[in-house]
């Protein structure tokens, strides 16, 4: 297999796992910042607080986003695959 073909499928292979870590690292951003500034206002400092909503929201995106990520992951372990045995 040549080096540039196996350059393009680690970018394809980085590309795609920022990708579908993207929904859970932005819902939980998210989360943690309605999260801080509820306990800024409320001056709430007990760490639980804080914890626990991002570990449900990254958790039930998880579970939403579990079946697309299955899919992207499948495809590419598909293609790299093929590949392989083409070579």
């Amino acid at each position: 297999m040549p080096a540039e073909s196996l350059v393009a499928h680690a970018q394809g292979a980085m590309l795609l796992t920022l990708l579908v870590s993207a929904p859970i690292l932005l819902v939980t951003a998210v989360v943690g910042l309605f999260v801080g500034a509820f306990q800024s206002t409320t001056q709430i400092q007990d760490p639980s607080v804080s914890h626990l909503p991002k570990m449900l929201a990254g958790g039930l995106t998880l579970v939403l986003a579990g079946p697309w990520i299955g899919h992207q992951i499948a495809e590419l372990a598909t293609r790299m695959l093929l590949t392989a045995a083409a070579h």
